[in-house]
């Protein structure tokens, strides 16, 4: 076989087909990873080789919320949809991640934060297999949550029992928000914790200890505002009013903003908590009509698409048009489409090995503030009313 020397100082016979200034496209990191030897840990593995497609997205997810949004003049909102906590994602992710200062405030589905009350008072979900017989399953009285399985008695009805138990104590005979409603709730698993001796298995609990506020979205969609629903029927004083959820949490962005810091949207998942998350610039610009260009920071998990309005109005870019996102951080607006009972712990392990603890913003015993402040905007902005 014989020897080719390799080219040096090659001139292409075709210089006019490629324009000048082509050097600002050929300067990011050069492909060229080294052999993966096992000893690496996550976040060297996920720099070192997660270079294209959506393991490059990843690994720019996880580079912006350590280095970016993680910074203390950042308030952080983290929006959760999916079944996450039955999956074990509450006490292995979300709690680290809210101990750690790394997440503000927290829209999630009623069913995370419903089945979240399991792990407070110590009740088993087990894995399975998604394949199991669903008619003997209900037979046999287990209930499926794809490969997770769990008792229908022992633990479901047995959770509502307590629940109903819980929401008709004095404390919730009134009209609230849904961050009151889980903030109480949590106090209550944060106790249950307490007798059973696993501190740290309870999202609620958690957000509790920490001042996190925790919003539902669709407070009637889950089995709390099932048994909600439930004691109503008995004459229970407890009424959910999510006008309030929508003006608290439009307070916490625009306190952020008032004070000169920058505000991150964390989606893990997409469907209603993405929206209202994401709603509140909108609620700042077009209602209290206070001049503002959107979130600075934006990560989203999805394995949804766009073009079958799966993601409406929550990709960056068509997000900037609603003023959602700020378009001149469009840099800081990153995609993953993965499944995110895959990436949402490899970003916690990364941020947790790459950023140090945050100081507790404790939001929620600012929301009476953050009411009034949204209050006198509206009624400043609104006067023709």
């Amino acid at each position: 076989m014989g020897k080719v020397k390799m080219l040096k100082g090659f001139k292409s016979q075709y210089p006019h087909q490629f324009a000048e200034g082509k050097q600002k496209f050929l300067r990011g990191q050069r492909i060229m990873p080294q052999p993966i030897t096992g000893k690496e840990t996550l976040p060297e593995l996920i720099d070192g080789t997660f270079l294209a497609y959506n393991g490059a997205r990843l690994q720019e997810a996880c580079r912006l919320y350590s280095e970016k949004m993680l910074g203390e003049k950042v308030t952080v909102g983290m929006s959760l949809a999916g079944a996450l906590t039955p999956a074990g994602l509450g006490s292995a992710v979300l709690i680290p991640l809210i101990k750690a200062g790394f997440v503000d405030w927290i829209v999630s589905t009623g069913a995370n934060l419903y089945h979240d009350m399991h792990y407070a008072m110590n009740m088993p979900l087990y894995r399975g297999s998604p394949f199991t017989p669903d008619p003997e399953l209900r037979r046999l009285g287990v209930v499926r949550i794809y490969d997770i399985l769990m008792d229908y008695n022992d633990v479901l009805m047995a959770t509502d029992y307590v629940l109903r138990k819980i929401l008709m104590q004095p404390e919730f005979q009134h009209e609230m928000g849904t961050t009151e409603l889980h903030y109480l709730l949590g106090r209550y698993c944060a106790e249950f914790e307490d007798q059973t001796g696993r501190k740290d298995s309870s999202v609620l609990a958690a957000a509790y200890r920490a001042g996190v506020p925790c919003f539902c979205s669709s407070p009637g969609d889950s089995t709390i505002g099932m048994n909600i629903a439930g004691v109503e029927l008995r004459g229970n004083g407890l009424r959910i009013n999510p006008s309030r959820d929508v003006n608290e949490s439009t307070g916490i962005v625009l306190a952020a903003k008032r004070a000169g810091h920058k505000t991150g949207a964390l989606l893990i998942g997409g469907g209603s908590p993405k929206n209202f998350l994401l709603q509140t610039e909108p609620q700042i610009q077009e209602v209290l009509c206070v001049e503002e260009k959107g979130h600075d920071f934006f990560i989203q998990f999805t394995d949804a698409r766009p073009d079958t309005g799966g993601l409406s109005g929550a990709t960056p870019h068509e997000a900037t048009t609603w003023g959602k996102v700020d378009p001149e951080q469009l840099p800081n607006a990153i995609v993953c489409y993965l499944d995110t009972t895959v990436a949402f712990p490899i970003l916690a392990h990364y941020a947790l090995a790459r950023h140090k603890p945050r100081r507790l913003k404790r939001l929620y015993s600012k929301l009476p503030e953050y009411m009034e402040m949204v209050t006198k905007e509206f009624l400043k902005n609104n006067k023709m009313m």
